[in-house]
């Protein structure tokens, strides 16, 4: 069977769309518990509780961006207006008595533009069509292309020369993915409501029916089980980059690197495993032996509480050497990458493929839950770096993930009946 691996040219519309929004979010990301902390002065416990309230919100509003598409305005409009909001809070940012305003800002843009850029990926592709799971890889490697670059560009204006240039490095990066956007509108699908508008039709207004509502809760009982997994992974931007700041000997030939580069390992090294991973993927398939999504969401939660085990060594020595060596950092960030992986593009496909599509803006909103609450409680749980032994720390962070992963092996069985097991999505290369 020949296979077309040739992708439409919106998928690089929305490739490029979706870096600089994703350059402008984790360069901000980057600087926001440095720049609470040193220069506004914040205590580091209500640091950590803003942080994450922050990056909670940002991943609850997409639930409200999801219908504001499905019902009114459609995907496109939607995404442009989320681009707008998204780049004034980004240069608000830059004013001391506007930063409230500013994270105001930013979580409204985010929830219209986020569940409306991923699921403008899935509606290139026909139904049945193999490519979608490997668009939304492609699709993946552009989000991490913005996040590698930000905290090397916004993170060290932002520490070497000042707070409020990182934030309108940010700023300008949003603006450029907004323009990026506009141009290539003529390459993308029209969304559902651009749609009934041509053909003169009215929104359907059928019921929903009992298969679909059985994937609806499929879909948020994985949404349910991800929030662990979560809120243990966006400890990158919280406790994670405190010990890099705090606790990493970061000294390489004479020069420190910049505490915020830190931030740039993860998305680095999602390029080298993506096509790895995907390869090894399909020759599992090849020999009919790879793993279901579901199977692959609990070896993602495995992952991640294993990389956070591997800090306990330097956490446990801290009394006797305050500054562990930076090769801890990475390799805890190698194994967290790998679960990152195995959990998160699959999951976006998955989405696209099961949920009725009237209303997939929103189920994407939906899954986007399980960040929301993730990034509450990682907020939470930052509120006990400084209370606890960092060493027992780590290990809460492993149990938590360990848990969540033997969570969806319990589950396989009843999730694989009620997505269909023809509809797991694979991706593969």
């Amino acid at each position: 069977m020949t296979i077309n691996l040739r992708h439409p040219t919106g998928l690089y519309v929305l490739f490029f769309t979706e870096m600089w929004e994703r350059f402008s979010y984790y360069g901000m990301r980057s600087l926001l518990v440095y720049y609470m902390i040193k220069h506004l002065q914040f205590t580091q416990e209500r640091s950590s509780e803003i942080y994450g309230l922050y990056t909670g919100f940002v991943f609850f509003t997409p639930l409200f961006g999801g219908m504001l598409a499905d019902r009114l305005l459609g995907q496109r409009r939607t995404v442009i207006l989320g681009a707008v909001l998204m780049a004034i809070g980004h240069f608000l940012m830059a004013v001391e008595n506007l930063f409230f305003p500013a994270l105001i800002f930013l979580i409204l843009g985010n929830g219209a533009f986020k569940p409306n850029i991923s699921t403008q990926v899935g509606a290139l592709y026909p139904a049945g069509d193999h490519r979608r799971d490997r668009a939304f890889s492609i699709f993946y490697m552009g989000i991490n292309l913005g996040a590698f670059f930000s905290p090397l560009v916004c993170g060290t204006l932002g520490e070497k020369i000042g707070f409020h240039w990182g934030f309108s490095a940010a700023g300008v990066g949003m603006v450029i993915g907004l323009l990026v956007y506009l141009w290539g509108q003529k390459h993308l699908v029209p969304d559902l409501i651009m749609q009934k508008k041509e053909s003169k039709q009215q929104m359907s207004s059928e019921p929903m029916t009992r298969e679909d509502w059985i994937k609806i809760g499929a879909i948020f009982t994985m949404m349910a089980l991800s929030i662990v997994f979560w809120s243990v992974y966006e400890q990158q931007g919280n406790t994670m980059a405190l010990w890099a700041d705090a606790n990493t000997d970061r000294m390489i030939f004479g020069w420190e690197m910049p505490a915020s580069w830190f931030q740039s390992f993860n998305p680095l090294m999602i390029f080298f495993f993506v096509p790895v991973l995907n390869s090894f993927w399909g020759w599992q398939d090849r020999r009919g032996k790879e793993s279901s999504s579901i199977v692959k969401m609990g070896i993602g939660c495995v992952l991640l509480a294993a990389a956070f085990l591997i800090l306990t060594p330097p956490a446990r020595e801290l009394a006797v050497n305050p500054k562990a060596s930076l090769w801890w950092l990475l390799a805890c960030t190698f194994v967290l990458t790998l679960g990152e992986i195995y959990l998160s593009p699959v999951g976006l496909s998955l989405v696209t493929k099961i949920a009725p599509a009237r209303i997939v803006s929103m189920m994407m909103g939906v899954w986007f839950l399980s960040s929301f609450f993730g990034n509450y409680l990682s907020g939470y749980f930052g509120t006990f770096w400084e209370k606890m032994p960092k060493e027992n720390f780590f290990l809460l962070m492993f149990a938590l993930s360990f848990a969540a992963g033997l969570a969806f092996f319990a589950l396989l069985k009843p999730l694989k009946k009620a997505i269909g097991y023809d509809n797991e999505a694979v991706v593969d290369v």
